[in-house]
This record gives structure tokens, C-alpha cells and sequence, in this order.
């Protein structure tokens, strides 16, 4: 049938179903979007091109588009519109990684013909990863109802909840992961240091050396990486003693600090100067004496922590190295081994 009998045929079409609610037209025009439609598919990516009849009004929270057809529609209304290529996530939902360039109108077609074809679909959560260098196209998804979800030095990430019903969208990443190390040598002594920035700078205070989890790497090498930046001190991971969470830390995360024993494999300190204002080993007494440690109450109950491990009175948690039903990658399980019948040595 002529696309121009077909668009006659029917009195009254919505090409985006959002603002429609008789299963009567729907179905219509079900039968009519799908006859014009081309699938095809590599590497688990969809790209679709559809012949539809334009006139586009703006999407607000509530709908996501309306496109009436008139009862006739001239052959230069019709154009063809290509879907976003998406991949579909675990949840019921889909991902856009954009990369070619285009201007925000032209986007913006494309789009909204994209989420009534989702939606038919139903697909939930629709994530758009944006690079850097299309930027351009960060404003259009704010108007057309998209939240930012989290950025990255390359990319950022806007959210879309294509349901009627209340969003399940998971939040961003909501902890930064720290680490203290606490390293004492055959002398009963530990290694300590005085930054030259931040909240300790210019207070006299010596700390365990501490610092950030990088994305992507284990807390036991974290431990091991901070020691060797900051004091030149070679040494190796024995064993998670405590760990502390704490909320509005850094641009209101909250913060896990997770305090690590480790054994030393060297003595001789270099300093990292640019954050590193001097570094020693120290008697624990001398360490425990200070002032500022002894006014703090967290700081207080580490050391206790730390000595009794030292006795031989308490016993943290090592990483076993793990494997699960959801991904080939290895895992770091961090128990007291000395609880298993068999335990496994790290």
C-alpha cells in the first residue's frame, strides 16, 4: 500500500504513543510505524530507520512526545528518521554512547523518536553517555528532560526515566574509599609522616600514611602504593585491622577508611616532597603521646586496634582472592581466615 493511502487511512495518528491512550489508535498506528521500519543488527547494536510523518512537539516530565498526523499529509512532510543506536543493560533499560556529531535540532528528532520506540518497547532507565567533544548536545537533553547522573574526565552521564511510574535509577556512587597504613618494624617502631598540605599542614602532627583507592584497584595495593609513594618504604599487605564510615566528606560523599596492617620489606625513607613534609620511624608510645592523638577519640581506639594486633590478642581480616557467578574477574574477599576450617594464605 502507498505510504500516502496508509497515512489516509487512518483519521487520527500519534506516532509517539505517550499522550495517547486509546488501545485503538495505538494499535493503528502500531501496525503503521512497524511497516516502515528497517532493523538491523551488529554486535549486539540496533539501528533502525523509520518513515514517519514530522511534526514534533517538545517533551515535558510527564510525556515524552506528541506527533499528530493530519488526515492528509502532503509527500514533503514525510522524512526518515534514524533511532539512536543503543545497547541494552541488565535492568530493563538501555545505553546510548554517543559519537557522531550533529546539531541539537537534528538530535533532537532523533531522540524523541527514539524514546517512543523504547517505550513501545518497555525499556525503563535510558542512560546517554556524552564524550567531551559533543558537549553541544549536553543542553538539548536538559530541555527534553534528562538529569545528570555522574561525569568523568572524558565523558558525562544523563539519566531518563521512560515509565510513568517512579524512578528505580540507582544514584551515583555515593563513598570514597581511604586507607591508613599502620607499619611497624622488628624495632616496635612505625612509620609516620608530616604533610605539607591539607588539614594537618603546618600542625606538627606525625600520622600513618594515608590516601585515596584509586578506581579500579584493591584496597590491599592501595596500602602498599601509599607507602611507597609517600616514604619510599617498600612493604607487603597483612591484614584489614578496622574500617571507618563517615558521611559529607568530600563534596558530600560519604568516606570509608579502611586501617591496614603491613609488614616492612625496607627502612630507608625517601619523601614524596610535594605532599610529604617529613617522614620517620617512631617508637608507638612516642606516636600514641601526641596530644592531637590523644584529644581524638577515633585515633585513640585505632591504636588500641593496632597494639592488640601486636600482642597477638586480635586478629583483622586478609584478602582471598575470590571468583563469582556475575563476572570472570577476580575478587578480593576480606576475612579472618583464622575462623575457616581451611583457610587460604593471600
Amino acid at each position: 500500500m502507498h505510504i500516502n493511502n496508509m497515512l489516509r487511512s487512518l483519521p487520527k495518528l500519534s506516532l509517539l504513543f505517550s499522550s495517547t491512550r486509546s488501545p485503538h489508535y495505538v494499535a493503528r498506528a502500531q501496525r503503521f510505524l512497524y511497516t516502515g521500519t528497517t532493523i538491523k543488527r551488529a554486535a549486539s547494536r540496533v539501528k533502525i530507520g523509520v518513515t514517519i510523518p514530522v511534526h514534533i512537539q517538545s517533551m515535558s516530565t510527564s510525556t515524552i512526545a506528541s506527533i499528530s498526523a493530519p488526515e492528509m499529509v502532503a509527500e514533503d512532510q514525510l522524512q526518515q528518521i534514524k533511532l539512536l543506536t543503543s545497547r541494552d543493560d541488565a535492568y530493563g533499560g538501555v545505553i546510548v554512547d554517543l559519537d557522531q556529531s550533529m546539531d541539537s535540532a537534528t538530535f533532537v528528532t532523533i531522540l524523541r523518536a527514539s524514546i517512543s520506540h523504547w517505550k513501545q518497547l518497555g525499556k525503563k532507565g535510558l542512560w546517554i553517555k556524552v564524550p567531551i567533544h559533543l558537549v553541544n548536545l549536553v543542553e538539548a537533553l536538559v530541555k527534553e528532560g534528562f538529569g545528570y547522573h555522574h561525569a568523568e574526565p572524558k565523558y558525562l552521564m544523563l539519566v531518563y526515566w521512560i515509565p510513568e511510574s517512579p524512578s528505580t535509577i540507582p544514584a551515583n556512587a555515593t563513598h570514597r574509599v581511604g586507607i591508613g597504613s599502620f607499619v611497624m618494624n622488628e624495632k616496635k617502631e612505625v612509620l609516620v609522616v608530616q604533610e605539607n598540605s591539607g588539614h594537618f599542614q603546618g600542625t606538627g602532627v606525625w600520622k600513618f600514611p594515608t590516601g585515596v583507592v584509586d578506581q579500579g584497584e584493591d584496597i590491599c595495593v592501595a596500602a602498599v602504593r601509599e607507602v611507597k609513594e609517600e616514604t619510599g618504604v617498600d612493604s607487603e599487605f597483612v591484614e584489614v585491622l578496622a574500617f571507618r564510615q563517615s558521611h559529607n566528606s568530600f563534596f558530600e560523599k560519604s568516606d570509608l577508611f579502611f586501617v591496614c596492617m603491613l609488614r616492612p620489606l625496607s627502612s630507608d625513607i625517601q619523601i614524596q616532597r610535594l605532599e610529604i613534609e617529613g617522614a620517620q620511624w617512631m617508637s608507638f608510645e612516642e606516636y600514641a603521646a601526641q596530644p592531637f592523638i590523644q584529644k581524638s577519640e577515633l585515633l585513640k581506639y585505632i591504636n588500641d586496634v593496632c597494639l592488640a594486633k601486636t600482642d597477638g590478642t586480635s586478629s583483622g581480616f586478609c584478602p582471598v582472592s575470590t571468583s563469582s557467578n556475575f563476572s570472570d574477574q577476580k575478587s578480593y574477599l576480606y576475612l579472618n581466615v583464622g575462623t575457616l576450617k581451611k583457610p587460604n594464605s593471600f
